[in-house]
Formats: structure tokens, C-alpha cells, sequence
């Protein structure tokens, strides 16, 4: 199996850089019974059934990017650098993980300082990663950091534009809960009230769950051999109750639905035993073809980079050159890619595994 494999070209005009407003109005591609359809995402409550079960995850993205100062004083008087800060996760010891740009700017023991309340220390580096003290904790540093910090949008959006005030709110789903990730969810971007309160109207089942996404959801695959890539790990955790109402749609014949790749991911991890079970964790599963899924009945997801895990592990839920005929219908029919594009609702035609 190898890298290439994965690879496709595709239009940089398709690569979107803002949501569909509404969100719900974002057209879906829906893959099922060997066909495609073009619908839209507001069209869920007709195409799922009344026992489908979506799983959510409910994670909430910090404002993780940080542009701020370093002073020093020096033999020849004062000097100031700009550093970009891009947090990564919280440490045990209080620090955050964290890339810093231009990391040799800055010496251990100095501080960068992001706003009049904001400021951080170099403690540490570690494997290319700074590991930073913050002057606040708690609800302080959470408001200090909504305040000064900016959205960390994915590699390919920022390269088009800065994030700006517009992204808060874009690059959240409504129902985030729990601050820790860096990366949205993005599947469920595109769920508003509306939608929410219809497929409740039709029947359909609404599980939580959290996993933190991490940075290394955008780290490319660089073996030729990818049976030998190794994952990023991620913390997550499926609760007792997400865990039950899981495996009462099981039992009763009902289709379990992950929206996104992290809650696809999550709940598999929550079920190598073959079932779905409660369960806190870092998890690094990696899901390509020949894969067993366990509890995975289908998924909604958006587009994925070229030569990607995640690209992997839709070839592994639909089969290759399934989800190479739904890219290339993609592509020809003008569907926008990747976080701020539009979505898929793929159904393989037998069991996944």
C-alpha cells in the first residue's frame, strides 16, 4: 500500500477559505447502495433514518495562535523580536507544548508578552517544541487568551488569509463544550439549531463525545510504505452514557453515524474489544484500508487532503477505488474542500472491515 496511492490533483480554487452561510446550507455528497447524489446538508433529516444514530464530538478550539514580543537588552541597548506562538496542549507540570516561530529568537528564561495581561515564559525546548509558562491560570488565562489569541486555522487556509474576528465563531460548532482542541471538528461545522432540532424531529439519536484535536491531524504521511506511518496521539474519552446509547442502537439494528473523522476514530478506539465500551484515553489509532471497523456503520466528513490519514481512513470505510470515483465526482461537480468546504455522507455498500 503505498503512498501515491492516495494522491489526486485538485483545483486550488476548490480549496475553500470561508464557510457556507448558513451553515446548513453547505451541499452534502451522499454515497449510498453503489450510487452519489448531490444534496445538502439541511436534506439530513430526509436521507437518515429515525433509528440512525450521529456521534458528535463535542471538543471546544482555544484560540491557540498567540502573536506577541520578546525584549531584551543587550551590549548594544535594547532590541525587540515578533514571535508567533502556536499552543499545542497543556502539559502535567503546567507548562503548554507549543511551536514558537522564530524559536532561536528566544532564550530560556525570557518572556514574550501578548497582550497588557498575557505574557509567557520559555521554560524549556524540547524535540523542535517549546514548552511555555503562562503569568495566568485558570479562568484568567482562559479570558486573557479568547482576548489576545486568534483562531489556529488549518496550514491551507492561513497560507490565503489571516484568521480574523469571523472565525471565532465560524471554526466552532454551536455545541462545543470542552476547551482543549486546536483544530475544529469540521464535519460538524456545518450543523446550526435548525438542523439539529429537525433530525431530533425525525427520530434520530444524538451522542457526545470528546476528542482534542490536535495540530497532527495536518502532519503529512512522509513513508511510501504507509502501513509504517506513525499516528499523532489524541486525548479523548467516550462517557458511560455516550457508550450505552451507542450500543442500544446497535442492538436494535440502528446505523451508527460518526460526524467526522475524530469521532470515527474515538469511538473505534473505544471498541478494539469488538464492542463499544466507556473509555478516557490518548488514542493513536490509525485506520487505513484493510481495517475492521467495529461500530462504524457510515460518515459524514468533509473532503481530505492528498495523501492523508484522513484520506486513508475514508478509503478504508468505503473501499479505494470507491472513494477515488466519489473524489473525481467531487471535483468535476465544483464540491469545495477541506475544513471550510463542504461535506459527504458516505455509507459503504457492505459491511466496513
Amino acid at each position: 500500500m503505498k503512498l501515491s496511492d492516495f494522491d489526486f490533483d485538485l483545483p486550488d480554487e476548490l480549496i475553500a477559505t470561508r464557510p457556507a452561510v448558513p451553515r446548513s446550507s453547505a451541499r452534502l455528497l451522499h454515497a449510498e447502495h453503489g450510487g452519489i447524489a448531490d444534496r445538502i446538508v439541511r436534506d439530513l433529516p430526509d436521507i437518515l433514518h429515525p433509528t440512525d444514530r450521529l456521534v458528535l464530538n463535542d471538543t471546544k478550539v482555544i484560540p491557540a495562535r498567540l502573536f506577541g514580543v520578546r525584549r531584551r537588552t543587550g551590549a548594544t541597548g535594547p532590541s525587540e523580536a515578533r514571535i508567533e506562538v502556536t499552543l499545542l496542549e497543556p502539559q502535567a507540570d503546567g507548562t503548554w507544548a507549543a511551536l514558537v516561530k522564530p524559536l532561536k529568537k528566544l532564550r530560556e528564561g525570557e518572556d514574550v508578552a501578548f497582550s497588557s495581561d498575557l505574557t509567557a515564559r520559555l521554560e524549556a525546548r524540547r524535540d523542535g517544541q517549546a514548552l511555555l509558562r503562562f503569568n495566568l491560570h485558570g479562568d484568567d488565562f482562559d479570558a486573557a487568551l479568547a482576548e489576545a489569541g486568534a483562531m489556529p486555522l488549518p496550514p491551507y487556509i492561513a497560507a490565503k488569509r489571516p484568521a480574523d474576528a469571523r472565525d471565532k465563531q465560524d471554526y466552532q460548532t454551536v455545541w462545543a463544550r470542552k476547551s482543549g482542541a486546536v483544530a475544529a471538528p469540521t464535519a460538524s461545522l456545518h450543523f446550526d439549531a435548525s438542523l439539529l432540532e429537525a433530525l431530533q424531529a425525525r427520530g434520530v439519536g444524538l451522542s457526545f463525545v470528546t476528542l482534542h484535536v490536535g495540530a497532527g491531524t495536518f502532519l503529512p504521511v512522509k513513508v511510501e510504505d504507509v502501513t509504517t506511518h506513525k499516528m499523532h496521539a489524541e486525548w479523548g474519552q467516550v462517557s458511560d452514557t455516550a457508550a450505552a446509547e451507542i450500543a442500544a442502537t446497535k442492538a436494535a439494528g440502528g446505523r451508527v453515524i460518526p460526524v467526522g473523522t475524530t469521532a470515527l476514530r474515538l469511538i473505534e478506539s473505544a471498541a478494539r474489544g469488538g464492542t463499544i465500551q466507556p473509555w478516557e484515553g490518548d488514542t493513536d489509532i490509525f485506520i487505513y484500508p484493510g481495517f475492521e471497523f467495529a461500530v462504524t456503520d457510515g460518515l459524514m466528513t468533509n473532503f481530505h487532503l492528498p495523501k492523508s490519514t484522513l484520506l486513508m481512513l475514508v478509503s478504508a470505510l468505503m473501499g479505494h477505488d470507491r472513494i477515488k470515483d466519489i473524489y473525481a465526482h467531487a471535483i468535476a461537480q465544483r464540491y469545495r474542500f477541506f475544513s471550510y468546504g463542504d461535506s459527504s455522507l458516505l455509507v459503504p455498500d457492505s459491511k466496513p472491515g
